[in-house]
């Protein structure tokens, strides 16, 4: 995830054929617990009322809660307060450049392969609110290799990476360990698991019955969901996504930003092109443009043996945080939220996303109720299964109490402020 500052390849050939060396895996594993420098600064350096609002526009969450400050100054959190995933658009990063050995432990990794995020597990412990800055950790926590991978054909590697969010006094806000896949780009595209599905089309009477999805989702929003009146076996009301469009992938990035490539437009694209030629290749009109196109150029993903475009694993994951929040209410707390990415979610695909309750409980104080949940396109196929845990107001015990994050989170938040104010005196 560090950025690729120092690739060299500039050919497109690279970009199909790369392969995955030892040497890289090796390195990889090296950088285990060691924070990663920011080579760019976040999206949004600073929380507001407009970038929180803008951030659930583009996951098509109308929550109030997320956009309307008198809204949320009346609800249990007195505030406008960010949606949960909000945080992958901030967190400045302090870590410090690296030089020397440091420097070449983070030299550019898998050049040319394919990255791919198959999967996320988040637990937040606070409300994050206009007017606060973010700090970030990011540091890579596993490595595990699979040789002859029945996805591409070829070896691929998954890295685990782990982001810690926390406010300026070094509390914990959040902690997001993401895993991405490691591809070579010809394996996929000889593999051909992707040859067999075409674009869906729809008829008129299909995007009635969609649009009725649409119209059927229910909000809980300030009536609250007592722990008491939830039953093992109770579903959630489904939060349709779709038809996948452009427009979409605009809307994720609206909020978003770029993501970690942190590519831009016009003079902003040429000096990221100056920075990371292998991860920009030639179009048919001989024009470099981003590998990230392929979530939205059509030509540029078949040329990679897919059948379409496709979506950010990002976006789903918010789509499955958007079906529980409205499930659960504004004056509860989403604590945990985990899922696995099992399928692309091609452009023109539409994904259900559903739940039920597997679990209640009472734990240190907490009023907790568990969940699966999952995302499902037309096919029928789970893209996208999880689970997530709530804490739910009570009758009995009263409002919602925030988690307490582990302990090892709890001092290196401490840790990671006093480091950097030790930097910024000269001494360190």
């Amino acid at each position: 995830m560090a950025e690729d500052a120092d690739v060299k390849e500039k050919s497109e050939a690279p970009a199909i054929d790369a392969k995955i060396t030892d040497e890289d895996i090796e390195r990889a594993r090296r950088q285990i617990d060691v924070p990663k420098f920011g080579y760019e600064p976040p999206f949004n350096m600073v929380a507001c009322r407009n970038s929180m609002s803008h951030f659930a526009f583009g996951i098509g969450d109308d929550n109030p809660l997320w956009h309307d400050p008198d809204y949320g100054r009346k609800s249990r959190w007195r505030g406008q307060i960010a949606s949960p995933l909000y945080l992958i658009s901030t967190g400045i990063n302090e870590a410090p450049k690296p030089t020397g050995k440091r420097k070449e432990l983070f030299k550019g990794l898998f050049r040319g392969v394919g990255k791919y995020f198959t999967g996320v597990s988040w637990e937040w412990y606070r409300p994050l609110y206009a007017g606060e800055e973010v700090f970030l950790e990011d540091t890579t926590s596993n490595v595990e290799v699979k040789e002859n991978s029945k996805f591409g054909g070829g070896r691929v590697v998954f890295e685990t990476f782990r982001y810690l969010y926390v406010n300026r006094a070094g509390e914990p806000i959040a902690c997001r360990e993401e895993s991405y896949m490691n591809a070579e780009r010809g394996g996929s595209k000889k593999a051909g698991k992707n040859e067999s599905i075409t674009r869906q089309s729809y008829t008129r009477e299909d995007i009635a019955e969609i649009d009725a999805k649409y119209a059927a989702e229910e909000r809980r929003g300030s009536l609250p969901r007592y722990f008491e009146d939830v039953n093992v076996g109770d579903e959630l009301v489904p939060v349709v996504k779709g038809p996948l469009t452009v427009l979409d992938i605009m809307g994720m990035h609206i909020g978003w930003g770029m993501g970690d490539y942190n590519i831009g437009p016009l003079r902003y694209a040429w000096k990221r092109r100056t920075k990371m030629p292998a991860f920009y290749v030639e179009d048919e009109y001989g024009v470099p443009d981003a590998m990230q196109r392929l979530h939205w150029d059509e030509k540029r993903a078949r040329q990679l043996g897919l059948p379409a475009p496709y979506d950010y694993g990002q976006m789903r994951t918010t789509w499955l945080a958007h079906l529980v929040t409205n499930w659960m209410g504004d004056d509860a707390w989403l604590w945990k939220l985990s899922n696995q990415m099992r399928a692309f979610n091609f452009q023109g695909d539409t994904h259900t996303c559903t739940g039920r309750v597997v679990g209640k409980r009472e734990e240190n104080g907490h009023c907790i109720v568990d969940l699966a949940i999952e995302a499902t396109n037309q096919r029928g196929q789970v893209t996208a299964p999880g689970t997530a845990s709530v804490i739910l107001p009570s009758r009995v015990h009263g409002a919602v109490t925030l988690p307490r994050p582990p302990e090892k989170f709890v001092q290196r938040g401490a840790n990671m402020m006093a480091e950097a104010a030790a930097r910024l005196r000269g001494e360190a």
